[in-house]
């Protein structure tokens, strides 16, 4: 079995051996970083298929999308919370990676946080050829305070959203099938929560596989 494979879950979809293959060729082209984005005047133009990730701060967003493009040194990881504050843009010409500020850093202060907030939710709402948001939740800790007021934006922003757990090998026992419950409990009325829960490992590889191929099917 492949590294990137995910591990067997009802949370998971199912995809055919081509559909997977299809996902790994597209985003196995060289991708760049394009620009980060303060404000909207400065968003880039895009007609092909958008994406974007949001999550607390160290949540893992920016591992997953090196280990999803293939290139570590793509998104710049840090473990200083906190540390992006722009809308930052990656492609590889078919498809737009958008890397979203973390949210949740407690010392971050007040007047960014809401700069912040106003920029994403701006973005949501005004982005049309946003396929759809991938918001990142730690598995091992599921969904916290600060998740659930991001949801509560993006169900304000009536986007499409689905939930990507992060970490996933690093649950014990019977840990991770608990926090994958919790969490589908907290989405289950959610009108804009795609039902389906994505479980990813960036360090193992886990999930790497089938979340190209949702991105690629949207």
């Amino acid at each position: 079995m492949s590294s990137e494979s995910t591990q067997s879950s009802s949370a998971e979809p199912s995809f055919t051996p081509e559909q997977v293959e299809v996902g790994r060729l597209a985003f196995a082209r060289p991708w760049r970083f394009v620009l980060g984005v303060a404000k909207l005047v400065q968003l880039p133009q895009n007609d092909g298929i958008e994406i974007a990730f949001a999550g607390r701060s160290n949540v893992g967003k920016s591992s997953l999308i090196n280990a999803l493009t293939g290139q570590n040194g793509l998104a710049r990881t840090s473990n200083t919370p906190g540390r992006t504050q722009e809308l930052n843009f990656f492609t590889n010409d078919d498809i737009t990676i958008v890397d979203m500020p973390g949210y949740g850093y407690a010392k971050a202060p007040k007047g960014q946080v809401e700069a912040w907030t106003r920029l994403v939710y701006s973005y949501l709402r005004g982005r049309p050829n946003l396929r759809r948001a991938y918001v990142l939740i730690d598995s091992r800790h599921g969904i916290k305070d600060t998740d659930q007021k991001a949801l509560d934006l993006m169900d304000q922003s009536a986007v499409s959203y689905q939930i990507v757990m992060t970490k996933a090998d690093k649950p014990r026992g019977t840990a991770l099938e608990a926090s994958l419950e919790r969490t589908r409990a907290a989405i289950a009325r959610r009108p804009a929560a795609h039902p389906e829960i994505l479980l990813t490992s960036s360090e193992k590889g886990t999930g790497l596989a089938e979340l190209r191929a949702e991105i690629l099917h949207l």
